[in-house]
């Protein structure tokens, strides 16, 4: 997917809201237990239920390597399921690899061709050489972690270094990589202060911003510092929306919460209009 073809699914549904499909067996429904395979069931769900309001979905690939087989079968079933019914919907695999460039190059082949996500999530740690081979398939994204929202974040990346925060350093170092067109960035919302300042390098780059609502975010002030001429936001939320019942009414639940913050985006996008 191009992200002309991204910003198109955003004007048209009005929401830039990316659903995190991080699903924890022991907070799903319990009825859903009994199923032969519960994680897939539950995804299925969810994406039935809310896919017409959002325009991106993220599983976290931890939640799914954590049950062995069963747990990645469960992902290949559910990106599979995602390009069939709804290929206008954006993927992204959370799965932050980062290694040097024969294995970045399979992790990325695993990805994008075996799975056929859109996008993937990268460390930036180790340099040119650990993310380019992401950024060499065409019309696939590299997701690079810039400013996070953990409270770590503050270890490493505000540090000054001649002069200039790290993140920053990070953000024009990569702008010089092939192919860096394929970039965008993770920037967690509990940050919004620090949006000016990423725009002023990376102008209209898309952002995904985990940490709206159950880490604190606001997403007003998100977009009041961060969007774009092409909106660059996916607003992610995870557990918010999709534990937001753990009864059989799970997937009405999740879908009224997702509508909500479509709701509250489309308000945004239509004033900034």
């Amino acid at each position: 997917m191009t992200t002309q073809q991204l910003t198109e699914q955003i004007q048209k549904k009005q929401s830039f809201l990316c659903i995190g499909l991080d699903v924890d067996l022991n907070k799903i429904p319990h009825h859903l237990l009994e199923e032969e395979d519960p994680i897939f069931s539950f995804n299925k769900a969810i994406i039935d239920a809310t896919h017409h309001v959002c325009v991106a979905y993220k599983p976290n690939t931890a939640f799914y390597e954590a049950y062995g087989l069963k747990g990645w079968q469960a992902l290949e079933k559910t990106i599979h399921y995602l390009n069939e019914k709804h290929p206008d919907i954006f993927t992204i695999a959370d799965a932050k690899r980062g290694d040097i460039g024969n294995t970045s190059s399979m992790y990325a082949k695993a990805f994008f061709e075996d799975l056929g996500f859109d996008s993937v999530t990268v460390a930036p740690y180790m340099g040119k050489d650990s993310v380019e081979p992401f950024l060499a398939f065409k019309n696939k994204h590299t997701i690079l972690l810039a400013l996070t929202s953990n409270q770590g974040a503050f270890d490493f990346q505000t540090k000054q270094i001649d002069d200039k925060e790290l993140y920053k350093q990070v953000l024009e170092t990569s702008k010089t990589w092939e192919n860096s067109e394929n970039l965008m960035y993770v920037v967690g919302a509990t940050k919004a202060k620090y949006f000016s300042e990423i725009r002023k390098i990376i102008p209209n780059s898309f952002l995904l911003v985990p940490g709206v609502g159950a880490q604190g975010g606001n997403l007003q002030d998100v977009c009041k510092y961060g969007m774009a001429d092409n909106v660059g936001l996916l607003i992610n939320s995870s557990r918010g929306i999709i534990y937001a019942s753990n009864q059989a009414d799970f997937a009405e639940a999740a879908a009224q919460k997702a509508q909500n913050m479509q709701m509250e985006m489309a308000s945004i996008l239509n004033h900034a209009d």
